[in-house]
């Protein structure tokens, strides 16, 4: 009896350094990769309940996504060639395996024990094997998780530098109000020339050319806003040019018409009124101003916005 138990205890014991054997370099192996991976980290706030881990949707959608199938095939490649390699293995030492039931017990624990290293080591060959796998993989994966789709690129591009359509329109409206600040400013020296001036009477100013008895529209020698308008008007004074006020027309020429172009033909009339009376006025008449009517469509506020109703009718009394 005492015998029987002795090899009992050696049996169990035998079992345990096995198991020690086996476990701890496995448990070494999951570690370091974890480590190699991603660090190791604990954080103890995922021990804490929380109700959406209990939803069978989401559970559903974390299995059958594709990062959930991909996880799944990993895991049935890695048992599959776990178990070809202990098939493999087993089947070479098959020889001694079936000489076992022939021993007593003793001797066929110690047999098999010799023959565990072994198979232990294969497997942990492949263990190791495929955490290197394995860590690559995940490597990869979340570099490639990282990286920015094209559009997210034109996204970002569009927020940190600017919509490259929204640039070039500035671009091109730069170069136009640059091109156009270059006519205006060469168009001064013409402004000696013009019959008469209309102002705002300072934020604009258009002079005016028209040869009487002329079949031709009046045409458009200068005009410009600002500074520009200011320099023209100094000029039209120095060179005993009439200069009418009138802010609704000076608008209106100014945004309805080109520098060497002839005025519009809605504001036929009103250029018209205000030669007529200017002629006039230099044939040494006296008369009152004329109210120049300018076409509902035509009339402007100073940024070039649509004009309407009674704002329309008390603006061209202001300066």
């Amino acid at each position: 009896m005492t015998l029987a138990f002795e090899r009992f205890y050696e049996l169990i014991f035998s079992i345990i350094i096995a198991g020690l054997f086996v476990g701890v370099p496995m448990i070494i192996i999951v570690i370091g990769t974890q480590v190699a991976v991603g660090g190791l980290n604990f954080a103890p706030k995922a021990f804490n309940f929380k109700g959406n881990r209990l939803n069978p949707l989401q559970g559903f959608k974390r299995m059958f996504g594709t990062k959930g199938l991909m996880e799944l095939t990993k895991s049935i490649l890695k048992v599959v060639l776990l178990f070809a390699i202990a098939a493999v293995t087993i089947y070479a030492l098959l020889p001694s395996v079936l000489e076992l039931p022939s021993r007593d017990l003793g001797t066929a624990t110690i047999a098999s024990l010799l023959n565990f290293p072994f198979l232990l080591g294969m497997l942990l060959i492949i263990l190791a094997i495929i955490a290197m796998i394995d860590y690559f993989w995940q490597r990869h994966t979340h570099i490639q998780s990282l990286r920015m789709t094209k559009q997210e690129v034109k996204d970002e591009y569009k927020q940190t530098e600017g919509s490259p359509e929204v640039k070039a329109k500035i671009r091109r409206m730069q170069m136009e109000t640059a091109a156009n600040a270059g006519r205006q400013q060469a168009a001064l020296d013409d402004v000696p020339d013009a019959t008469a001036v209309i102002t705002n009477p300072t934020h604009f100013a258009v002079a005016l050319k028209y040869e009487v008895g002329s079949s031709e529209a009046p045409k458009i020698l200068a005009m410009g806003r600002g500074n520009i308008a200011h320099q023209i008007i100094e000029r039209a004074n120095g060179a005993d040019v009439t200069v009418f006020r009138s802010p609704l027309l000076a608008r209106a020429l100014y945004y309805t018409g080109e520098i060497g172009a002839e005025i519009a033909e809605q504001l036929y009339q009103a250029v018209a009124v205000v030669l007529a009376y200017l002629y006039r006025v230099d044939r040494g008449e006296v008369l009152a101003e004329p109210e120049v009517e300018i076409p509902e469509s035509l009339r402007f506020t100073e940024n070039g916005q649509p004009l309407k109703g009674e704002n329309s009718n008390r603006a061209n009394y202001e300066a």
